[in-house]
C-alpha cells in the first residue's frame, strides 16, 4: 500500500520584483502552513521522505512543515523537477519514486498538485488552496502502478488574520 500526501505551498507574496521561482511566502501564508500541519500532525509525521519543488515557497512552506513537527531535515529532499505547473511532469515523477517508500509527501504548485489530485482518485478535484493538502491512499504495492486512490482533503482555516 502507498499513501500520497501532495501539498501546495503557502500564500506567495507578489510584492517582490523577483523571478517567480524566487517568490517568498507572506506572513499569513507562514502562519497558515503551520496552522495547518499542527492541526493535523498525524497525516505529515509519518512520511518517510518528503520531496518539494526547488521554488522558494515551497521550500520554505517545507522548512515550516519539517521544523513545525521536529522532523528530521534529513527526510526533506528538494527536486527541481517539481518546479512544474504541469500535470503530465508531475505524475511523471510520482510514478518513478523508488517503492522503498510507502509514505510521501511532494511539496509543490498548481494547477498541476490540483490535476494530479483527480487523475489519481476517483473523485475530481476543482481546486487545492494554497498549504492545503490531499491524501491520497493505494491499494498498489508501486508507485508506477498506483491508481484509483482514496481521497481525503485538509483545507487551511480561515482564522488568522
Amino acid at each position: 500500500m502507498k499513501e500520497l500526501l501532495l501539498v501546495r505551498h503557502a500564500k506567495s507574496s507578489w510584492e517582490l520584483d523577483v523571478e517567480d521561482r524566487d517568490r517568498p511566502l507572506t506572513t499569513k501564508g507562514m502562519k497558515r502552513i503551520k496552522q495547518m500541519v499542527l492541526f493535523n500532525p498525524e497525516i505529515f509525521s509519518s512520511a518517510e521522505i518528503i520531496f518539494s519543488s526547488t521554488a522558494n515557497r515551497a521550500v520554505h512552506t517545507t522548512l515550516i512543515m519539517v521544523k513545525s513537527l521536529g522532523l528530521p531535515f534529513k527526510i526533506v529532499s528538494l527536486v527541481d523537477k517539481l518546479y512544474t505547473f504541469k500535470t503530465s511532469d508531475l505524475i511523471h515523477f510520482i510514478k518513478n519514486i523508488s517503492d522503498k517508500y510507502e509514505r510521501v509527501i511532494c511539496v509543490g504548485h498548481n494547477p498541476a498538485f490540483t490535476l494530479a489530485t483527480s487523475y489519481f482518485s476517483t473523485e475530481d478535484l476543482n481546486h487545492l488552496p494554497t498549504a492545503a493538502w490531499a491524501r491520497l491512499e493505494f491499494r498498489q504495492s508501486k508507485w508506477e502502478d498506483i491508481s484509483a486512490g482514496s481521497l481525503s482533503l485538509g483545507m487551511p482555516k480561515r482564522i488568522l488574520k
